[in-house]
């Protein structure tokens, strides 16, 4: 039998590992604006085209990279960052892996301009499918110029999964913006087909999250800022009025490198318990400075999640230090930081490491795992304790209240007609149950409305079908709102435009991040027309995991929740009557847009269930 086992080519190789590492434009920038990072640079320039899917282009002044070099990088494990294993554990650079210029390379035609402050000329460098077309020597200015074009130009099938270019500036934007308020002292600069979207000059990280978010924030932020012997933690919270629907504005960085983490997430919603509605988000950007030693950043592709070696101790430390910073501003009971018994009882504080410590985490699951393995992602899972089951806290829990369709038509004939087909009684007592509950009785038993659920499936498709049929009314304001929103609202605001006028809002682009509202829809109450504006936005962003779903629909759901009665608003028996009517001469009566139950029924075989006479 003959051998069936080869080695991939090179260039499937780099596409393989583009698979991981660049899977849309956003993951591109993300990775050139470290690199010019970690080459040292004080003025960093993006420029796209298209969102990135025709030219994505980088230019930093850092220190450039010679002949050599420069070929080098475009070599998959290339790096100058990692000379032995225990390198891997003392990491403080973005990038170390010497994947990411592999895999554009291998997606995108590649272009490179760059030169050292030392050398007279610079090197110039073409590269297409991950093949070197061009090298030669060229006249630029010292530092690195590199441009991709065409992302995904040999991957068809990949490039077709690309969303609309709003779409994908809005993923780009947010890599732009995680890299820039990591590094406050450096200059940055976006340019969106030929618009200058972000001028970002070099300050403080307070000064570079205003920047981003707006001076309005300026007297809602709350500093925070904790030193123990095993880490520092620096930046700022939201004062709990700022709070939002969403998860938009919120950064952890690790050393200067963003990282995503539910568990610290859960740490900083612990600390405003009882502060912020359950469904309200805080605001903050923090800073951990620790140990390298402490953490392993190669834990995935993108460098996005880390581990620590303690995550107990992390997240102590973490709700301690903005509970402390609330309480200093009288925003929550006070606390004493330093004798908070949790963090100061662990060993790794009365204990510092030293260098018995470090030969015993030569000893360690985690340091065999990279010696053993050969492996530097496969990582043993181990030592989660009691914290396995940290997800729970963010699957909301939905009743699983069967509701049976065919019913409905009956139950709507018992409730609104006699044999003769009129109207029920007019004096049939509807009950109010917690100000949230309507207990509508017919022949044979009753029914449960939620009010807001039921309320909801009713101001969705009477707003659907006017959407469908373009008749939705604009209410025009006597006079014009300017609206205000961060870097990435006003780009998603900009998308939305032409979906928000299909439902009778009329806003238009102002310049920059401002935009003026010229009218609402016909059915909005008028006096808070600014904050409906920003809560429909909110709400929006709360839906951007339904992929399903089109913004106009996002957008109609959005309307439906805003504009709906609440659980706990007091209704008349006019009201809950029309409510209930209103209700069963929709389509799908029988639950929200968002699939909860809108009521639900107890006729007499259930009853006899329940009581058993």
């Amino acid at each position: 039998m003959s051998d069936v086992i080869t080695l991939l080519p090179d260039h499937i190789a780099n596409q393989i590992a583009a698979g991981e590492v660049i899977q849309r434009p956003a993951s591109a920038v993300k990775e050139l604006l470290e690199n010019a990072v970690d080459a040292g640079a004080t003025e960093i320039q993006l420029f796209l085209t298209d969102a990135g899917k025709r030219l994505i282009q980088v230019i930093d002044n850092g220190k450039g990279m010679s002949e050599t070099d420069a070929r080098m990088c475009f070599e998959r494990h290339a790096t100058s960052k990692i000379k032995q294993i225990d390198d891997l554990f003392h990491i403080r650079t973005m990038g170390f892996r010497g994947e990411a210029l592999a895999s554009i390379a291998a997606v995108a035609r590649v272009e490179l301009k760059t030169k050292r402050a030392e050398d007279n000329l610079g090197v110039y460098i073409e590269i297409e499918n991950s093949q070197v077309l061009k090298q030669e020597a060229c006249h630029c200015a010292v530092g690195t110029n590199i441009s991709m074009k065409n992302l995904f130009f040999n991957v068809p099938a990949r490039r077709n999964f690309l969303k609309s270019n709003n779409s994908e500036l809005r993923h780009v934007i947010d890599e732009f913006i995680r890299v820039s308020l990591a590094n406050p002292k450096i200059l940055f600069t976006c340019t969106h087909n030929g618009v200058t979207s972000f001028h970002l000059e070099p300050g403080s990280h307070k000064q570079r999250f205003l920047q981003l978010l707006g001076n309005q924030y300026n007297a809602k932020l709350i500093p925070v800022k904790e030193q123990t012997d095993y880490l520092d933690i620096y930046g700022f919270v939201g004062k709990p009025d700022s709070a939002r629907k969403t998860k938009s504005e919120q950064y952890f960085f690790v050393n200067d490198r963003y990282i995503k983490s539910p568990y610290l997430s859960h740490a900083v919603s612990a600390a405003f318990e009882n502060l912020i509605p359950k469904d309200s988000h805080p605001i903050y950007a923090l800073y951990f400075e620790l140990d390298s030693s402490h953490i392993d950043i190669n834990v995935h592709p993108t460098k996005q999640e880390i581990k620590f070696d303690d995550e107990r101790l992390i997240y102590s430390f973490t709700r301690a230090a903005v509970k402390h910073a609330l309480a200093q501003y009288s925003v929550a009971p006070p606390m004493d930081f330093s004798l908070n018994a949790t963090v100061q009882q662990s060993e790794a504080i009365n204990q510092p490491i030293t260098e018995i410590t470090r030969e015993a985490i030569k000893e360690s699951h985690l340091y065999q795992s990279f010696t053993q393995k050969n492996v530097a992602h496969k990582l043993d899972t181990v030592r989660t304790g009691s914290l396995t089951d940290w997800k729970d806290f963010f699957n909301p829990s939905t009743p699983n209240l069967s509701v049976h369709q065919g019913k409905t038509s009956q139950i709507a004939q018992q409730l609104y007609t006699r044999s003769d087909g009129q109207s029920l009684d007019p004096d049939a007592i509807f009950l109010q149950v917690q100000k949230t509950y309507i207990v509508a009785p017919f022949k044979t038993g009753y029914i449960i409305v939620h009010q807001q659920h039921a309320h909801e499936r009713i101001l969705y498709e009477k707003y659907a079908a006017l959407a469908v049929q373009q008749k939705s009314g604009t209410q025009a304001q006597l006079f014009p709102i300017k609206l205000e929103f961060g870097a990435v609202d006003a780009a998603l605001m900009n998308d939305l435009i032409p979906d928000l006028e299909g439902i009778g809002y009329k806003i238009e682009s102002f310049g920059g991040n401002s935009f003026i509202l010229h009218g609402v829809p016909a059915d909005v109450p008028t006096g808070n027309e600014k904050d409906n504006v920003e809560l429909l936005l909110e709400q929006y962003k709360h839906f951007s995991t339904d992929l399903n779903f089109a913004p106009r629909e996002k957008l109609l759901r959005c309307l439906a929740r805003q504009q709906a009665v609440k659980a706990g608003q007091k209704l008349s028996q006019k009201e809950m009557r029309q409510l209930v009517s209103d209700l069963f001469a929709c389509n799908t009566p029988f639950s929200s847009p968002s699939g909860l139950p809108a009521f639900v029924e107890f006729d007499e075989e259930k009853l006899f269930q329940l009581f058993g006479n």
